[in-house]
């Protein structure tokens, strides 16, 4: 039986975790029906090895950002310099950028800084905004909505962990919510009632690999082709059957990461 296509919407093929398997994890997700993934680039200089993974490989498309755990000891990014990646054919995203007080709360402000500038990439070039969120939920929402008030730009809140508030927030502001292996933890509960209350028209799937492998491969490297058991766990959760969760979140990926959409019709 053929499974279900899936889009593993956020992956990080480049890291060390990979080296030497990327093929073969590439075919792995193919045949569990992930034939497409944005692969994540999470700091500027490693770029060259995310858009070679991608340009190497027709269903693999990538994003440019500085994460926020990482702005204290990396150079500043620029508008302009994600302005200009953004002009490859297979570059779709904004980010990962975000705000991370749990593990990096000393550099709070500079996250903040870097947050606007990848705002503003979002704002000029219409690529959704790959946003990563922990313990910053009230500035995190006040700081998307002041760029969403000076300007709309599509928006997707990776790996979605936070609170309730925050998930309502970003989707009255029309932004997606991208489920990760976490979802498919005994204990998220209370995550899976967060995600039970949102449009299934706003939702993503993703894998975050090679971290959060979801159930049952908790605690190992994560990969794409673990997409599907996170999307099983996300058929239940909306209580629609697997092949209808993964058309769902299918054409939800194709309506938020255009240029990937059209990219893959015209090959």
């Amino acid at each position: 039986m053929t499974p279900p296509e899936l889009v593993d919407s956020h992956c990080h093929l480049d890291f060390a975790d990979f080296d030497g398997e990327v093929d073969a994890i590439i075919a792995r997700a193919a045949a569990a029906g992930v034939r497409r993934m944005v692969t994540i680039c999470t700091r500027l200089p490693n770029e060259p090895k995310v858009r070679a993974i991608a340009e190497a490989h027709p269903g693999v498309f990538y994003a440019v950002g500085l994460h926020p755990m990482s702005v204290a000891e990396a150079a500043p990014v620029t508008v302009a310099e994600l302005v200009a990646f953004a002009r490859h054919p297979k570059m779709v995203g904004i980010g990962e950028t975000g705000l991370d007080y749990h593990y990096t709360p000393d550099s709070a402000e500079v996250q903040k800084q870097s947050l606007r500038v990848h705002i503003e990439a979002a704002q000029e070039t219409q690529l959704p905004l790959i946003i990563h969120a922990r313990a910053a939920d009230a500035d995190m929402e006040r700081l998307l909505a002041e760029g969403m008030a000076a300007k709309p730009y599509p928006c997707v809140m990776h790996c979605f962990s936070s609170g309730a508030r925050l998930a309502e927030a970003a989707l009255e502001m029309g932004f997606y919510l991208s489920m990760s292996g976490i979802a498919t933890f005994p204990k998220s509960g209370e995550l899976r009632e967060i995600f039970a209350r949102a449009p299934l028209a706003r939702i993503l799937v993703e894998t975050d690999s090679p971290y959060l492998a979801p159930v049952p491969h908790r605690g190992r490297r994560n990969e794409p082709a673990y997409t599907a058991f996170t999307a099983r766990t996300g058929a239940q959760v909306f209580g629609v059957s697997e092949a209808e969760f993964a058309a769902a979140t299918t054409a939800n990926f194709d309506r938020l990461f255009r240029k990937a959409a059209l990219a893959a019709k015209a090959a």
